[in-house]
């Protein structure tokens, strides 16, 4: 009956949030009491609501009551306390599925606050207490709670394994080593421990120095990479400034030149008038003078007539019109004649001038990786050897030579069906296909020939927006001629100025989106340079004009 009163107790002066006895109890306006870390929270997740409530009865209250300790209660918890009224274990306490439980514990299990190497058991807090207490116990090994004490039990001989073969590597029972491991060299496994325990150490200092200087190494990229984009923005800044100038240079020239245009109109425009003005005035004098001698011609009085006709028949000086051209004019075509020829040259410099600033972009490489080749030994570092698919081969080019050469011919080619063959345009794609580094070669003769890189799903079918090498977003070309080189892109075409030559180059750095034409004789010259981003694989790719042959070279 004692028993069943102190759980009477418990229950009425627990709090009905927290499960535990009250802690700091207050009493809320209906009478229910709660520890005041409980209802004060309880309560602070419902202020968005503006209404507050009482978590048993749900009466609510506006505003918001006031908490205050509950001393009767405080005094009354103090005196329970003393008579032996203890609080339930919180069901934190209690072992879960991922927790170690309590051996000794029966019925619903604590959780384990040690295990025991010696007894091989794990104990909560209260079951633990002996280990603390009795002499014998306290020389025993605890360590934090573990489900695996089992593995320390040798499963031959039932034994709690001591010993360390240092010869098998493993961990045993005495009478293991003086069984099958006899003779073995094996030593206490605290010594194994001490021994790999230095190591350990050692190990976490040359960790912990890695740690110091891969933080030294982050915080340098961060700079690094704080340095680029100073960089970055005061570049992109400067050079909108530049171009900003250079368009109000030529803003400022437009404005000059349609301004002189303008003052030179109106001076040839005002000479024309005031010619105009006195070529009007003879003919009205003429025209008076006319009606005069008409008038004196109709005369009848011969002495009037002789009288009057020499003041009469006297005309002034005519007006000088030898400047009026009759033949066709050209006024001001000739100035628009030299702004195109400006234009033109300024196109000329941009093309030629924005590769050397592409490459300079380009050339930006922040963690100093493997620098672009610069001569053909070093190119030849990347080179690949190509071979041509012929499933993808137009039934117009005839391969040979491995594969490695193609040539266009009039009469149709005996391929078989195959979704990848291009069906319109004499075109052929690699067998390989092309990422990191690489570099090839292409000899060509005849009539020319088109060098380009293409993604595998280039249309094989279409018009020549789809499937044309150059003419579409999935494909990069140049197409050689006997004296001159055309780059196109996205039907986009680019003049290319370089010496001719029989073999063209092909550069290819997928990651960095790289691709360089060169014309290849006893020095490398580059055609053109591509800088982009390569969201696929590419592989290299020929188009043939008629009676034309092209091979990719072997370079090693």
């Amino acid at each position: 009956m004692a028993q069943r009163g102190v759980q009477l107790d418990r229950e009425n002066f627990s709090c009905s949030i927290c499960l535990d006895l009250l802690k700091d109890p207050v009493t809320i306006p209906c009478g229910h009491s709660y520890c005041m870390n409980c209802i004060k929270s309880f309560w602070d997740e419902e202020d968005e609501k503006k209404i507050h409530s009482c978590p048993q009865c749900r009466q609510t209250f506006t505003p918001r009551p006031v908490l205050v300790k509950s001393t009767m209660l405080a005094d009354l918890m103090e005196e329970l306390k003393k008579t032996g009224l203890q609080a339930a274990p919180a069901d934190h306490c209690y072992a879960g599925p991922e927790d170690v439980a309590c051996d000794v514990c029966t019925g619903r299990k604590l959780k384990a606050l040690k295990s025991c190497l010696v007894c091989l058991a794990s104990y909560c807090e209260k079951h633990l207490q002996p280990h603390y207490d009795a002499a014998p116990l306290k020389k025993h090994k605890l360590v934090d709670p573990s489900e695996k004490l089992q593995e320390n039990i040798c499963s031959r001989h039932d034994e709690v394994m001591k010993m360390f073969c240092r010869t098998d590597q493993q961990i045993i029972c005495y009478l293991c080593s003086v069984d099958e491991h006899k003779g073995h060299d094996t030593v206490s496994a605290a010594a194994e421990r001490t021994e790999r325990q230095r190591e350990l150490e050692v190990s976490r200092q040359n960790i912990q120095q890695r740690i110091q200087d891969r933080e030294k190494d982050v915080k340098l990229l961060q700079q690094e990479v704080e340095a680029v984009n100073r960089s970055a923005d005061k570049a992109v800044e400067d050079s909108e400034k530049i171009f900003t100038e250079l368009i109000r240079l030529i803003q400022k020239r437009s404005s000059d030149v349609k301004q002189q245009i303008r003052s030179q109109q109106e001076t040839e425009v005002s000479r024309v008038k005031e010619l105009q003005e006195k070529l009007e005035q003879e003919i009205t004098e003429l025209k008076r003078k006319d009606a005069e001698l008409k008038k004196l011609s109709h005369t009848e009085d011969h002495n009037q007539f002789l009288h009057n006709y020499p003041s009469l028949s006297q005309l002034s000086e005519p007006t000088d019109s030898s400047s009026i051209n009759i033949r066709p004019l050209r006024y001001f075509e000739d100035v628009t004649l030299a702004v195109s020829e400006l234009r033109d040259q300024l196109q000329d410099i941009l093309r030629e001038k924005w590769t050397n600033i592409s490459l300079t972009v380009t050339e930006v490489d922040v963690l100093l990786s493997e620098a672009e080749p610069k001569t053909r030994a070093e190119f030849l570092k990347y080179s690949r050897e190509i071979t041509l698919d012929p499933n993808t081969a137009n039934t117009e080019l005839l391969l040979s030579g491995g594969n490695r050469k193609a040539v266009r011919m009039k009469q149709q080619q005996s391929y078989s069906s195959h979704p990848d063959r291009f069906t319109v345009y004499c075109q052929v794609l690699s067998r390989e296909s092309l990422t990191g580094r690489c570099y090839w070669e292409v000899e060509w003769r005849g009539e020319g020939v088109c060098v380009a890189v293409a993604y595998k799903d280039i249309s094989r079918t279409g018009d020549w927006k789809e499937c044309a090498f150059g003419f579409n977003d999935k494909s990069w070309v140049l197409r050689c001629d006997a004296n001159s080189y055309i780059f196109r892109f996205n039907n986009i075409t680019t003049p290319v100025s370089g010496p001719g030559s029989s073999r063209v180059g092909v550069y290819l750095d997928h990651r960095a989106g790289i691709l360089s034409f060169y014309s290849v004789s006893e020095t490398m010259t580059l055609l053109h340079r591509v800088q982009t981003t390569f969201t696929q694989p590419l592989y290299a790719g020929l188009f043939a004009f008629y009676g034309a042959t092209s091979e990719f070279c072997k370079l090693k």
